[in-house]
């Protein structure tokens, strides 16, 4: 099996509804073993964060599914398919907003996406969920696109303060919001024996790195159901200290 998958969501402790979505898929080339992994955060009263974030979700399973088998058949350089999947992504920011507009309502999701392909690995990302690689170490791989973040960066506040700030759930850029998006790419080489992990605001913000690092090791997990059972435990964790969001975690290791 070229890849480890696992996964938890959770509706949490005072939501009515689960607005996060979540995709893991995989398939056999030539080349070798590709995966698409995402997770998404709606945003919307009653059940429009749900619909925005699972619009997403079929949006991007059905451009592997279709689209990308297409791209691959007609050689394009590698490096190239992560603007193809930028497309769909605009694509369904269109359609999500047209669809608010139409019907006088909010709607938007987070995107964060983790594209493997061979040796490299690329992700897509808008909003707040967020991409780490852990091996020995944690890295996060992604920049969370809000108020807060931004406040941090230009030294306005601590990261203290920023862990705490009533407004670190204000998104800069969501899918489905407004028409201009701002579509965060980066890439990097697939390391020996590493492993990923998108999640939600929900997760990250009761869960602390060195808990991320000392529980998800991949050098603990010889199997899938190990990897699940410590995200359970996990969620469960951040429940017992009150996080009201959903919470989604989502974890994919590449087999040597």
């Amino acid at each position: 099996m070229a890849f480890q998958v696992a996964y938890h969501t959770d509706i949490g402790i005072k939501k009515k509804t689960n607005q996060d979505g979540l995709l893991l898929k995989t398939a056999k080339t030539p080349a070798g073993e590709i995966g698409l992994f995402i997770i998404c955060d709606g945003m919307g009263g009653l059940s429009h964060g749900e619909l925005a974030s699972a619009t997403v979700i079929r949006g991007m399973s059905g451009w592997f599914d279709n689209d990308l088998p297409e791209l691959l058949e007609t050689g394009i350089a590698e490096h190239e398919i992560p603007a193809r999947l930028e497309e769909r992504i605009r694509d369904l920011n269109t359609k999500i907003l047209e669809y608010g507009e139409a019907s006088n309502i909010k709607l938007g999701t987070t995107i964060t996406a983790l594209l493997i392909l061979q040796k490299q690995y690329y992700i897509l990302q808008i909003g707040d969920s967020r991409a780490y690689s852990i091996t020995d170490h944690l890295v996060k791989l992604t920049e969370d696109q809000t108020l807060v973040e931004r406040e941090l960066q230009r030294g306005n506040i601590t990261a203290e303060q920023a862990r705490i700030d009533p407004r670190r759930n204000v998104l800069l850029q969501c899918v489905g919001a407004t028409k201009d998006i701002n579509v965060v790419t980066t890439s990097g080489q697939l390391e020996s024996r590493s492993m990923f992990m998108l999640c939600t605001d929900g997760f990250y913000h009761e869960i602390t790195e060195e808990e991320m690092l000392t529980n998800l090791n991949p050098q603990h997990f010889t199997n899938e159901i190990t990897m699940k059972e410590k995200l359970v435990q996990l969620v469960e964790l951040a429940k017992e200290r009150q996080e009201t969001d959903n919470i989604s975690i989502l974890l994919a290791k590449k087999e040597a």
